[in-house]
């Protein structure tokens, strides 16, 4: 379902919604849409932003209710990482994460070798593992091609500017 056409999900919840007697607002709708329109992983604050303009009306404390009842149906999943604002991503199907460290972007990752990842077995800490997703952290492309811009536009460390000068000045006052 997570990668199913923005549409097909849109009438998805639509019966969802119909199934569990849930209202179907247009603030529900458009968060969903939004969401399920993108292919990075937006926080509550940007989709926030997106759907203000169609919805002036709709608070923050709105669009957080929205998508954690959406999280809690199914129709979305929540991405975490450490020192990150929590992100919404649409593809609810198992499938892995790369993490950019810089820029904090999310890019996702299929590869069936991960999902056959032995679970540890937990059990005498009296936990049960019902679902796991790999975080592979990083340095994005966009973020590796900047730092690369950066260090060719820049001079090299130990080497002075033009007329300038290094070491002591013996200038007296």
């Amino acid at each position: 379902m997570g990668t199913d056409p923005p549409d097909s999900r849109i009438a998805c919840f639509e019966r969802l919604c119909r199934q569990r007697r849930l209202p179907l607002t247009p603030q529900r709708r458009a968060v969903l849409r939004f969401v399920v329109e993108r292919e990075d992983h937006p926080t509550a604050d940007q989709v926030c932003e997106a759907v203000r303009p169609q919805l002036p009306g709709i608070s923050r404390a709105s669009v957080y209710r929205v998508l954690d009842m959406l999280v809690r149906i199914g129709m979305l999943t929540k991405v975490c990482h450490p020192g990150s604002a929590v992100r919404f991503d649409p593809r609810v199907g198992r499938h892995h994460h790369l993490v950019c460290l810089q820029c904090e972007r999310i890019i996702d990752v299929e590869d069936p070798r991960l999902n056959r990842v032995p679970l540890p077995d937990v059990r005498g800490r009296g936990f049960q593992i019902n679902d796991y997703h790999i975080h592979f952290r990083g340095i994005c492309a966009a973020c590796l091609g900047k730092k690369n811009t950066r260090a060719r536009t820049t001079r090299p460390v130990g080497r002075p500017r033009a007329g300038h000068r290094t070491g002591p000045t013996n200038r007296s006052r």
